[in-house]
């Protein structure tokens, strides 16, 4: 089958209504959203969730805040990795964290000590921490929630916590926000994603060279895959090229056109869109000649 499967983001409290539906729309996977702030049973979780998700994966549980500042935070944290057994994911999606307000030379002591008990914790329990690629609204020189915003940022993470059980939860729209090429981006650090959040945007060149990025006119806003800048045919080769196994899963909620009641129709479209992009929405292995190359790498 498929080595990409193509999901999509949905909140764990509604999980449970919203599964069945899904599952006949044909989405193949899902990343669980879980209330950091609210802890969870996995075990008992799973007895409920297992059934209902049909033998599709959980392709990474969501796991989102503060976690060098916020206490329940990390305790969620290792709960999932702990718990993550129990739903058959080994991929956990989070933000790096921050000191609010403080430059990131401050908070990267920080991280290296939470960062390296969670990915003990991580290896021993043999799952991964991917870090999303978020600014929360952060820079640089003053944090928010999220450190691990870009390359420069990802280069002294992973070499304050050389784990080979953190990696990045990567989306082009995060990178796009920041003006940053995502092809270019995705070819020189595909071989540490571990999730991929299907999320595009939009970027007005037109109203950058007319305001620069300063003013109040937006210059980008994010889309739903389908309906934004990125090509994904070449986003999921280069992702292919680097021997990715995993998921696509679909992070919506937050097109500017397509919300509310067109949430769903949207997502949809982009489903099919991505299962295109992946080499097809059909699996054929039984052909009579497949070509000369006898084995796919």
């Amino acid at each position: 089958m498929f080595d990409i499967k193509i999901g999509t983001l949905i909140p764990e409290a509604h999980c449970r209504s919203m599964l069945p539906t899904l599952n006949e729309m044909g989405f193949e996977s899902y990343e669980l959203n879980m209330n950091p702030w609210k802890p969870k049973d996995y075990q008992e979780m799973a007895k409920e969730v297992l059934p209902l998700l049909d033998g599709r994966p959980v392709g990474a549980i969501g796991m989102y805040g503060n976690t060098l500042e916020d206490e329940q935070v990390r305790q969620s944290v290792m709960d999932a990795i702990c718990g993550a057994k129990y739903l058959h994911c080994d991929t956990i999606g989070l933000f790096a964290g921050a000191l609010k307000d403080r430059p990131f030379e401050e908070a990267l002591p920080v991280f290296r000590k939470v960062f390296s008990e969670l990915c003990a914790a991580a290896e021993e329990h043999g799952v991964r921490l991917a870090l999303e690629n978020c600014s929360m609204g952060g820079t640089w020189r003053r944090g928010t929630e999220n450190i691990a915003s870009n390359g420069d940022a990802w280069d002294r993470l992973f070499d304050a916590v050389p784990s080979p059980a953190l990696g990045l939860e990567w989306e082009p729209a995060h990178a796009m926000s920041q003006l940053i090429d995502p092809v270019a981006q995705l070819r020189a650090w595909a071989k540490k994603v571990f999730h991929v959040h299907g999320k595009d945007a939009t970027i007005a060149w037109d109203v950058i060279r007319a305001h620069g990025i300063q003013s109040p006119e937006r210059f980008v806003w994010d889309r739903t895959p389908g309906f934004g800048d990125s090509n994904w045919c070449d986003l999921i080769t280069i992702l292919m090229q680097n021997g990715y196994h995993g998921s696509i899963d679909i992070e919506g909620y937050h097109d500017p056109v397509f919300y509310a009641d067109a949430e769903w129709s949207a997502q949809a479209r982009s489903l099919h869109y991505l299962k295109d992009c992946r080499g097809g929405q059909t699996w054929y292995p039984e052909m009579a000649y497949n070509g000369w190359r006898t084995e796919r790498k």
